[in-house]
């Protein structure tokens, strides 16, 4: 349970870390721009408050204002008609060129001389602005009559420097949030970009780690089997032993017939088949033994072997093996014929072994002398695939070689060369 949920997380780690690190990548992006166009439209809102203040016009009306109202009696549209005249135009023009919402400029009250809405106009400022008539400089979001804006509040002076009315230049806050969101249209097309790159990105790396699994599952299984295969062969090798204790106290004995029977009844020994005219000679015992013993277990099959010798002197259990496990694999793969040839080389030996089966299919012919690999199904459970690996560890100790092709008889050839061990 937990290496599959191990497993199940290492495969979706890549598309979360991906789809996160996309995500914060944009969040932080957003949080710049934003922080940009705010610096950037507070810059243009001081600006525009802070030229105006420092024009010859705006303090002439402003001063001219002054006497208009008092702080007991404050001045109305009326009173400040005239100032309105002068400073409204001026204020229209700034505005629409600098792109505000609104510019506002007051006497030294705070009644508002100008404004875009007309009913506003005589009508002291809702925000504080004590600071600001005291000669100080201002710029935040406030809510005034037209909502939340981002303003910026500047005293305008007379020629001593005294404070005598402000300008307040606005931006809002809902213009902002629409310069924010073309901002995130024009972002939209690169994060989909990044999303669709990453996503590519982040299903390759699954797809490759998910391949690597597989390939661990393979390799756990061909394990899993060799240890089982190892189990077997050790109990066998255990079994062996004690029988082979048997038939040598047996022999100690002098009991040869007891001996041979136990052998025969614990090795199932095949009765010879005489199905060919192929012999050994008399000093070639080994060669002699392995003939009939072969050519038996394939009759069991329901193959026919047949060999083809030119030997100068005997084998040795190495080329028996070699030639057993080969011919019993045609057998076991469904050949009816198989032929067995064997050629002495100097101090090596050649041999091949053909049959007429369904032969190797070429995109498995360099797995098949691999342990474990088999093509037909395992209902032992000791494993299968053993007996290739046999000739190939044999064949390589031996430094030969044995190669798969296809046979003049239709099916498999396995061909074969190695030092002939005497």
């Amino acid at each position: 349970m937990r290496a599959s949920a191990a497993r199940l997380v290492l495969l979706v780690l890549p598309s979360v870390v991906t789809l996160a690190a996309l995500s914060a990548t944009v969040a932080i992006a957003l949080a710049a721009q934003e922080r940009t166009i705010r610096e950037a439209t507070g810059e243009r809102v001081l600006d525009v408050a802070e030229s105006l203040a420092d024009l010859p016009e705006v303090r002439e009306a402003v001063a001219g204002a002054m006497s208009a109202g008092s702080p007991t009696l404050l001045a109305d549209a009326a009173d400040l008609a005239p100032a309105t005249a002068i400073l409204q135009p001026i204020a229209d023009l700034v505005g629409e060129a600098a792109g505000v919402y609104y510019v506002v400029i007051t006497d030294d009250e705070g009644v508002r001389i100008t404004h875009p809405l007309a009913s506003e106009r005589g009508v002291q400022v809702e925000t504080a602005n004590a600071s600001v008539l005291a000669g100080d400089t201002f710029v935040g979001t406030e809510v005034g009559a037209s909502g939340p804006s981002l303003r910026a509040k500047v005293p305008v002076r007379d020629p001593g420097g005294t404070p005598i009315g402000m300008v307040a230049v606005g931006v809002l806050e809902s213009q902002i949030a629409g310069e924010l969101d073309d901002a995130v249209g024009a972002l939209l097309p690169w994060a989909i970009g990044a999303l669709v790159v990453a996503t590519l990105a982040s299903s390759v790396l699954t797809a490759a780690v998910e391949r690597r699994f597989r390939r661990l599952d393979v390799i756990a299984a061909e394990h899993a089997q060799m240890r089982r295969t190892a189990t077997a062969l050790r109990e066998q090798s255990h079994e062996f032993s004690t029988r082979l204790h048997v038939i040598h106290g047996l022999l100690s004995r002098g009991d040869a017939d007891e001996a041979r029977g136990y052998i025969e009844e614990i090795a199932s020994v095949r009765r010879p088949v005489d199905i060919g005219d192929d012999e050994a000679r008399a000093d070639q015992p080994v060669l002699a033994a392995m003939i009939p013993t072969v050519r038996a277990e394939l009759h069991e099959h329901g193959s026919r072997l047949r060999f083809d010798l030119a030997l100068d002197h005997d084998i040795d259990e190495g080329i028996v093996s070699v030639v057993s496990n080969l011919c019993r694999n045609a057998a076991e793969a469904g050949a009816a014929n198989v032929i067995c040839e064997l050629r002495h080389r100097g101090s090596r030996i050649a041999g091949a072994v053909d049959d007429d089966g369904p032969g190797v299919d070429q995109r498995i012919a360099r797995r098949i002398f691999t342990a474990g690999y088999s093509s037909k199904a395992d209902t032992t459970g000791l494993g299968r695939g053993l007996g290739l690996d046999v000739v190939r560890r044999i064949v390589t100790a031996r430094s030969g070689t044995v190669e798969v092709g296809r046979s003049p008889l239709g099916g498999a050839r396995f061909a074969f060369e190695l030092e002939s061990g005497r």
